[in-house]
């Protein structure tokens, strides 16, 4: 049985609905931004899920509730909870040896200033969770770096941990990959005047090329991360290619309007692999 849960009725969910009815797939399609567990799951008996909850949060909690049991959640907790996590995700790529913007962590204001000088302006400070590029400061001077972090200070715990990287200059546009069972199925160049380059802040989505270079280091990120449904976002740089953030629930209208590929079919017709 496939189930498709989401607290919000977004382009890409009915796309996955829309994939489903076309293949004759008979799906469990429900709301459950209110959901009370285990009551509202009682008749859930294995199965594959995809849960599409806007809040990250409540995301992954209802993916370890319904992993706990037995049922195949994509993406699989642990590759969310590496995902949402920015500082996670940069030290396993490091460990790794995958390329990425130069970063720093820091504990507080004065160290966070250190901390980007050390790495030498412009740096951009990220929270460590988040998406839709919200919350991104690009800092080209101490003073700036000084005023951020005594801001971010006043914001509350989940801004206690400073997440600082290197600005990378990527000529008005940054690349994103959307990988299932670990292949990339689309590639999408988005370029903005801004340096902020997401489809969300305005950014145009058109088709990009595959290289060699690129697609070695997508598999490399995808080995990594695990996961079934991933987004990855790569600066191309004067030194090459650079992993900027994976993301593990993404959103993926964008790269179907790019390059007129039907993601949501590809993804009902994995998720019916995994049930079989």
């Amino acid at each position: 049985m496939l189930h498709i849960f989401y607290s919000r009725l977004r382009i890409e969910e009915k796309a996955l609905l829309k994939a489903a009815e076309s293949l004759g797939v008979k799906v469990d399609f429900r709301d459950v931004g209110d959901f009370v567990w285990p009551s509202d799951f009682s008749s859930i008996k294995g199965g594959v899920a995809l849960c599409r909850l806007i809040s990250q949060t409540q995301n992954i909690a209802l993916t370890q509730l319904l992993e706990s049991s037995g049922v195949r959640v994509i993406n699989p907790s642990d590759a969310m909870l590496l995902c949402g996590d920015k500082i996670a995700t940069a030290a396993a790529l490091e460990k790794a040896g995958i390329p990425q913007p130069a970063w720093r962590v820091a504990a507080s204001p004065d160290s966070a200033v250190q901390a980007a000088e050390s790495i030498g302006y412009p740096v951009v400070f990220k929270p460590a969770a988040g998406s839709w590029g919200r919350l991104l400061a690009k800092i080209d001077s101490r003073e700036a770096c000084e005023a951020i972090a005594e801001h971010k200070a006043q914001l509350g715990p989940l801004h206690s941990v400073y997440f600082i990287q290197k600005y990378v200059e990527k000529n008005g546009y940054d690349i994103r990959a959307v990988m299932i069972g670990g292949k990339t199925v689309t590639l999408m160049k988005r370029s903005s005047e801004h340096w902020i380059t997401n489809t969300a802040r305005g950014a145009n989505p058109e088709p990009y090329q595959m290289d060699d270079e690129l697609e070695s280091l997508l598999n490399k990120t995808a080995s990594l991360i695990g996961g079934d449904f991933l987004a990855v976002d790569v600066f191309k740089s004067e030194e090459g290619y650079v992993i900027n953030e994976v993301n593990g629930q993404p959103e993926f209208h964008g790269s179907m309007a790019a390059t007129g590929i039907d993601i949501g079919k590809l993804m009902i017709e994995y998720a019916i692999k995994l049930c079989n």
